[in-house]
């Protein structure tokens, strides 16, 4: 009897020991991605899920790092591997609950990355998919500001559609769910309000303000970009892009 319980309390003490390390290691993990340093934030996530294989948040984050770090590569290889990686991660996520915000919002972001290096059928099923994803997302949480973002992105890019990408999207998919610049602006105004410091959002704010013959509206998102900290590798680029565009529409 004496032997079982010194067992269990070794097991127990070693579940309380890998409970700490899993807190530590996406502490770190958060703290890297925040400087920002996305690469290493990446391998501190793949140790965390090293630790804890099921840890939704910790597969859902090396899903996006993913997305971000491959969307930044020159080699068409290296990005493609990123941007499959990215889906594995997500996939993984959603196994594990499928009802969660982060997964869901991980894969809307991975497959909307696949979307730009498909063409056809495969693009028109991926668009379909993202607001999928986006959807169950803010059914687990409407303060989720990435499925606004991500939903305002979708409207825009679907109102856009050419007639033959509809055309197509008709033969094989029944037509796709409506679509307008309205809605994308008000989702993009609703990730705004939730998350005040996200710079990509006034961005492409901007850009469907601009297409609704808004110029002052995007004039506006524009100089915000411009005074915002950055807080991912991507926003010298973001802020780079807004000073051009500010160049050309004024």
């Amino acid at each position: 009897m004496k032997s079982l319980s010194c067992i269990l309390l070794f097991l127990c003490s070693i579940n309380f020991s890998k409970s700490q390390d899993i807190v530590s290691v996406i502490n770190e993990a958060n703290r890297l991605e925040a400087i920002p340093d996305e690469n290493a934030a990446f391998q501190k996530f793949k140790e965390a899920v090293r630790i804890q294989p099921v840890n939704v948040y910790a597969l859902s984050k090396c899903s996006e790092l993913c997305s971000r770090i491959g969307h930044r590569q020159t080699n068409t290889k290296s990005r493609d591997s990123y941007y499959q990686a990215a889906i594995t991660y997500a996939q993984s996520a959603l196994k594990v609950s499928p009802q969660s915000d982060d997964a869901n919002v991980a894969m809307a972001i991975a497959v909307g990355r696949v979307v730009l290096i498909k063409s056809g059928k495969e693009k028109i099923s991926a668009v379909k998919d993202i607001k999928k994803y986006a959807d169950i997302a803010l059914k687990a949480n409407p303060d989720n500001f990435k499925a606004w973002h991500i939903l305002g992105k979708w409207n825009y890019e679907v109102s856009n559609l050419n007639m033959i990408e509809r055309a197509a999207a008709k033969v094989f998919f029944g037509g796709l769910p409506d679509a307008s610049l309205k809605n994308s602006i008000a989702d993009y105004e609703k990730a705004k309000a939730l998350s005040p410091q996200f710079m990509l959002n006034y961005l492409e704010l901007a850009k469907a303000y601009h297409r609704n013959d808004e110029t002052k509206l995007a004039l506006e998102q524009l100089k915000k970009v411009l005074i915002l900290p950055a807080k991912t590798e991507d926003d010298p680029r973001i802020k780079a892009e807004a000073q051009q565009l500010i160049k050309d529409w004024q």
